[in-house]
C-alpha cells in the first residue's frame, strides 16, 4: 500500500492541527511551525517533504501544472502565485517559509518575508548578486530572524571533521586546494555561446510575468523554464552557483579563508557547451600563507597530477575537492564531503583514525533544515545562518562575474567594485524591474 505524505499526516493527525502563528521572532521549544512554502515544483519536490512535518499553512507557485501534485495533497491549504499577495494576506499566521525557487527570485523572496518577522530557509546560492546577499545580512540582523541557506553539506559530519582536522595541525599549511564537478559551464554567454532561445507559446498555468520577477523581460523559451535556467545568467549562476556553492564550502569555512583578491579565469572544451576554470586567489591571513583554490567545470576526473584512489570503477567521478597541506592531503568525491579522508596508505588511514583530534564543532541532528527548524523554536544558531553563508555565496557570485567577464578580475571587497571595470557594477548589483525592489533603505 502506498502512502502520500498526506496520507501519513492524516493518520497521525498533524494534517489537522489548527493554524497558530508562533511569537515572532522566536518559538516555543518543540513547537510545531507555520510554515509557507514558495516554490512546490521542481527540486522543491525533494527538499520540501521535510517540512511536512510541521504545520503548512500556505503554498506559492507561479506554475499550477508543476505544483499540481503537491497541491493535491493539501487541498485545504490557501494557493498563491505571488508569493506578495501570500505575505501580504497570511504574514500574522507564517512563522516561517521554505524558498524553493530559481536563483533570480531567491532575494525578492526572502526580502518580503524578513520584512514581516518571518524567518527563512532560502535555497543555494542566497541570491542573484552580490549587492543582494551583502543586503540579506544587513536584513537578517534588523528584522532578527533566524535564517540558513540551503547547502546542505554544512551541517554534515565530513566537513566539520575537516575544519577540525586543519584546525588541529594535521594538514599543515594549505596552500592550494582544487575542486571540480562534471558540470559543465554552460552560463557561459559570451555571445557566440547563448542558445538561441525564440519566442514560444507560454505553457498553460505558468504566469511567466511572474517567473521572471525581478529579471529583464524575455519571451518565454523551454531554454529558461522549466528546467534551464540554471545555465542562463539572467536566471541563475551555472554550475558554480549550482554545485560550489557545496563542493567549495568545506575550504572556505575550514580554512577560514574571507575573500579573494582576484580571480583568474579559463576556458576549455569549445563549441556551445564550453567549461571553465575559475582560479581564486586569497591572501595571507596573519601567519597562515595565502591560498588559491581552483575551481574546474565539466571534468569527470581529478585534475590534479596524483595517484588518488578511484572513486568507482571506471574512476569518474560527479566531482570532489582536494586541500593539499604541507602535511597531509585531504579529499572528499562527490559535490559534498560525505565521505572525507587523508590520502595515504590503507594501514596508516586506519590508525589515523583511531585517533581521531579531539571534537571542538557541535554536530548537527538531522539535515541543514531541521537545523533551522531548532534554531526558531529552541533558539540555537542554524549552522548556515547568513552571518556564516554570505561570504560563501559573494565568492560564488564573484566567480561567476569573472565567467560573464571573460578574463581575470581584482575585487576590491570593501567598495564592492571590480577596479578598472566599472561597466561590471550592472553584475554585482543588477537592474531591477518595477515593483521587485527590496532592501534599499539599508543603503540608504
Amino acid at each position: 500500500m502506498n502512502f502520500s505524505r498526506r496520507d501519513f499526516l492524516l493518520a497521525s493527525g498533524v494534517a489537522g492541527l489548527s493554524t497558530f502563528a508562533i511569537g515572532k521572532p522566536g518559538a516555543a521549544a518543540n513547537s510545531k511551525l507555520n510554515i509557507a512554502l514558495v516554490g512546490v515544483g521542481g527540486i522543491a519536490q525533494w527538499t520540501n517533504p521535510w517540512a511536512f512535518g510541521h504545520n503548512i499553512v500556505a503554498m506559492c507557485d507561479v506554475d499550477e501544472k508543476r505544483a499540481a501534485k503537491a497541491y493535491a495533497e493539501y487541498p485545504g491549504v490557501p494557493k498563491f502565485k505571488d508569493f506578495r499577495v501570500m505575505f501580504d494576506k497570511m504574514h500574522k499566521q507564517i512563522d516561517a517559509v521554505v524558498v524553493n525557487t530559481p536563483d533570480h527570485t531567491h532575494f525578492p523572496a526572502t526580502m518580503a518575508a524578513m520584512e514581516r518577522g518571518i524567518h527563512v530557509f532560502v535555497q543555494k546560492p542566497a541570491t542573484h548578486d552580490i549587492w543582494q546577499s551583502r543586503t540579506l545580512l544587513q536584513a537578517a540582523r534588523h528584522y532578527g530572524v533566524v535564517t540558513q541557506m540551503g547547502n546542505q553539506g554544512h551541517a554534515s559530519e565530513g566537513i566539520r571533521l575537516a575544519k577540525e582536522w586543519y584546525d588541529a595541525d594535521v594538514l599543515g599549511e594549505v596552500t592550494e586546494v582544487v575542486a571540480w564537478t562534471n558540470r559543465k559551464s554552460l552560463a557561459i554567454y559570451n555571445s557566440a555561446h547563448i542558445h538561441e532561445t525564440k519566442k514560444e507559446e507560454i505553457p498553460k498555468g505558468l504566469d511567466w510575468d511572474l517567473w521572471l520577477g525581478p529579471a529583464e523581460f524575455h519571451h518565454y523559451s523551454k531554454w529558461y523554464a522549466p528546467g534551464h535556467w540554471r545555465w542562463h545568467f539572467d536566471f541563475g549562476s551555472g554550475a558554480l552557483g549550482d554545485i560550489g556553492c557545496h563542493t567549495l564550502d568545506t575550504a572556505i569555512w575550514a580554512l577560514g579563508l574571507g575573500m579573494p583578491t582576484k580571480i583568474d579565469i579559463d576556458f576549455h572544451g569549445g563549441g556551445d557547451k564550453p567549461s571553465s576554470l575559475v582560479t581564486y586567489h586569497f591572501p595571507a591571513r596573519g601567519n597562515k600563507p595565502a591560498v588559491k583554490v581552483k575551481w574546474y567545470e565539466g571534468v569527470t576526473e581529478a585534475p590534479v597530477d596524483i595517484d588518488l584512489p578511484a572513486p568507482k570503477p571506471g574512476g569518474e567521478s560527479e566531482g570532489g575537492l582536494i586541500m593539499f597541506g604541507s602535511k597531509q592531503t585531504f579529499y572528499h568525491y562527490d559535490m559534498r564531503p560525505n565521505n572525507v579522508k587523508l590520502l595515504m596508505p590503507s594501514e596508516e588511514w586506519r590508525e589515523f583514525r583511531k585517533t581521531l583530534p579531539k571534537r571542538t564543532i557541535p554536530r548537527i541532528k538531522g539535515g541543514i533544515q531541521d537545523d533551522w527548524a531548532r534554531g526558531i523554536t529552541d533558539g540555537t544558531t542554524p549552522c548556515s545562518n547568513f552571518e556564516i553563508s554570505t561570504q560563501l555565496t559573494e565568492m560564488i557570485l564573484l566567480g561567476v562575474v569573472a565567467q560573464r567577464a571573460g578574463h581575470s578580475i581584482e575585487w576590491d571587497e570593501a567598495g564592492m567594485t571590480v577596479p578598472g571595470h566599472p561597466e561590471y557594477a550592472k553584475w554585482i548589483k543588477q537592474p531591477v524591474r518595477e515593483g521587485w525592489s527590496y532592501g534599499e533603505s539599508f543603503w540608504a
